[in-house]
């Protein structure tokens, strides 16, 4: 993942603790199910696409669990798979796996994974990132090395997570004075502004929320550490005790309803927009010879 910047855009985010929670993502069998709904529904939106990609570059492939979909919905197109050096490394690494299996990089007709700052400026018409931007400090600095990947008229579909992630876990650690469950996400409006600036045209915000609910707390909390990790640097520093995994166990049942079933939120934001032709630079100042002047005061009375 990208360490943090001086941009004014930065979140405060610890990227050490998204490398690890990264690397113990990768060593699954498979990406987190969450991401795979999310692709799912990301993939929905596909129509609203008129051309059809000849390159596709997913940014990232395994976590982004997009494979099979994109493939499917575009079977002529050559794929390419940025990789964060995190999951490259972990995947690398001695594996349980027997050697036959297909499961690294979508199987053995994928290509070798890029890095993220191998791929070539223009190199595709489909840019796809499925549940990968909110372990990056920089969106704006992302967005950027995005518009160079795009090829001119390219189109750039994403997911993320919003704010309203888990504002159930926010309040009880709030309420209870125990620091911050989880870094904070960025707001869509501002993922919009964002694009913007980093030189997209026309982007769309979209978002909905899901909510999850589990047998009970332990198999609630069991479930989000595959997700993710707490990656506010604002955190409480120093190991958890048992007992306090204790309380927060018995807090988050006790917000279970009638069905004894605790439920948490999770804001699913979506955006896209496109890559435009470069427009030409308008010079500040232009000097205009008054014979010249003349002539346009006389065409405009004319």
């Amino acid at each position: 993942m990208n360490a943090p910047t001086e941009s004014s855009n930065s979140r405060a985010l610890d990227t050490r603790a998204v490398q690890r929670a990264v690397r113990r993502m990768a060593r699954a069998e498979e990406a987190p199910w969450l991401h795979a709904e999310a692709a799912r529904r990301m993939a929905d939106r596909l129509p609203i696409i008129r051309r059809t990609p000849e390159v596709v570059l997913q940014w990232p492939g395994f976590l982004g669990a997009s494979e099979a979909l994109l493939r499917e919905a575009y079977p002529k197109a050559r794929q390419l798979v940025v990789e964060p050096k995190a999951v490259r490394n972990a995947q690398a690494a001695p594996s349980p796996a027997p050697w036959w299996s297909l499961r690294r990089w979508g199987g053995a007709a994928a290509a070798a994974p890029l890095a993220e700052d191998a791929v070539a400026s223009g190199a595709a018409q489909l840019l796809w990132s499925n549940m990968a931007l909110h372990g990056h400090a920089d969106p704006t600095a992302l967005f950027a090395q995005w518009h160079r990947a795009l090829a001119v008229d390219g189109f750039l579909m994403f997911s993320t997570f919003g704010p309203g992630t888990l504002v159930e876990l926010r309040t009880l650690y709030r309420e209870r004075g125990w620091g911050s469950p989880m870094a904070e996400f960025v707001d869509m409006h501002d993922l919009g502004d964002m694009l913007v600036h980093a030189g997209f045209a026309d982007p769309v915000m979209d978002q909905e929320v899901i909510k999850l609910n589990w047998a009970d707390a332990a198999a609630a909390l069991a479930e989000l550490r595959t997700f993710g990790v707490n990656a506010d640097p604002r955190r409480v520093a120093g190991w958890r005790t048992p007992r306090w995994r204790r309380r927060l166990a018995e807090a988050l049942q006790a917000l279970a309803g009638a069905d004894g079933r605790p439920a948490l939120s999770f804001e699913l934001v979506y955006g896209h927009a496109f890559k435009a032709a470069p427009r030409p630079r308008v010079a500040e100042r232009t000097e205009v010879g008054l014979e010249e002047m003349r002539q346009m005061v006389r065409a405009r009375r004319t």
